[in-house]
């Protein structure tokens, strides 16, 4: 079988930016149940900066980050039958996409669907799941109700204020800059709060009459969590998943009786996709939402594979809006 060296992105151990290095990468064959990908676009996640600082363990080392990505199959493993050369696939695994090629479990992948590129597949496939799941197994929110979210202006945020669009909710948004307004505004948002100007739980209370929302959704943590939970309505659902401000402290169980019987949990997407069908089902209903025009990726840079630690660095400064993806080729 054929086996070629491509190039991609390696950490050999925790750190800032400046750990990831672009090296040599064998691409292997695939074997049982598995194909060959040539990837053509890799989304960019916080994820991926948490395992490349060390916060969250490695399973090898080096490690090759990366949590989703799209491309072509280029060969195919003894017993796959779901697909051939030539097909257009994405996927989302904890590791390993920062990479020109690699070998997948045929299991992993869904067909991309036709008028969908790359770049928005590779863009959609962590963000995207993980909004589908949030808003209809997570918390299943319905017309009328009033959503909270942070980082209204990332990857997510957008992803989820336009799908809240779609639900008839009402969505709120919260920002760390006043240019970040319009753009969350413009996909979705009811309401947007810049953080760093006004006590965001403070006006979430003008703005639901005192209610205070159905649901938080907050992947920021640290800095957020506390007002998180002054924002919410009696029976209210936290739902914390991620910590780009970092790793949630002093939580307590009392704190949700504190704040009026509230619930809380902390989802991981791969939890909700671990089952072939229920993977291709998500993927479905998200798929569907594009093709319907509710769900749009905003894909706000662009940059090249080997050039995955400005891309890290651009992330970990609040200087992007919308997805990050980088381009192999």
């Amino acid at each position: 079988m054929n086996q070629q060296k491509d190039m991609g992105i390696v950490a050999r151990a925790p750190g800032g930016p400046e750990v990831l290095e672009w090296t040599a990468l064998e691409a292997g064959a695939p074997g049982k149940g598995e194909v060959l990908i040539a990837q053509r676009a890799i989304g960019v996640n916080f994820i991926d900066t948490y395992f490349r600082s060390g916060l969250y363990p490695w399973p090898t080392t080096p490690l090759v980050p990366g949590s989703e990505a799209a491309g072509v199959v280029e060969q195919i493993g003894v017993g796959v039958s779901e697909f051939a050369v030539g097909d257009r696939v994405a996927y989302t695994m904890p590791l390993g996409a920062y990479r020109q090629r690699r070998v997948v479990p045929a299991d992993r992948l869904v067909k991309i669907p036709d008028g969908v590129s790359f770049e928005t597949a590779a863009s959609l496939m962590l963000k995207g799941l993980t909004v589908q799941f949030l808003v209809t197994s997570c918390f299943p929110v319905r017309a009328g109700q009033h959503v909270l979210v942070h980082a209204a202006a990332g990857g997510v945020g957008l992803l989820l204020g336009q799908w809240l669009r779609a639900l008839g909710a009402v969505a709120i948004g919260t920002v760390g800059s006043d240019d970040k307004v319009a753009t969350a505004r413009e996909n979705g948002y009811a309401q947007v709060i810049n953080y760093r100007r006004e006590d965001f739980a403070a006006r979430v209370a003008e703005l639901t009459g005192g209610a205070g929302c159905d649901v938080v959704y907050d992947s920021v943590g640290h800095d957020t969590w506390r007002g998180s939970l002054k924002s919410l309505k009696r029976r209210g659902m936290f739902v914390n998943f991620g910590q780009s401000s970092g790793m949630i402290a002093d939580f307590k169980l009392a704190d949700l009786a504190a704040g009026g019987s509230l619930f809380a949990c902390r989802p991981v997407l791969f939890d909700y996709i671990a089952a072939r069908e229920e993977l291709k089902s998500r993927a479905a209903d998200l798929f569907a939402r594009v093709a319907a025009g509710e769900v749009r990726a905003h894909i706000g840079q662009r940059v090249a594979l080997a050039d995955a630690r400005e891309a890290h660095a651009a992330l970990a400064a609040r200087r992007t809006v919308g997805a990050t993806v980088l381009l192999p080729a």
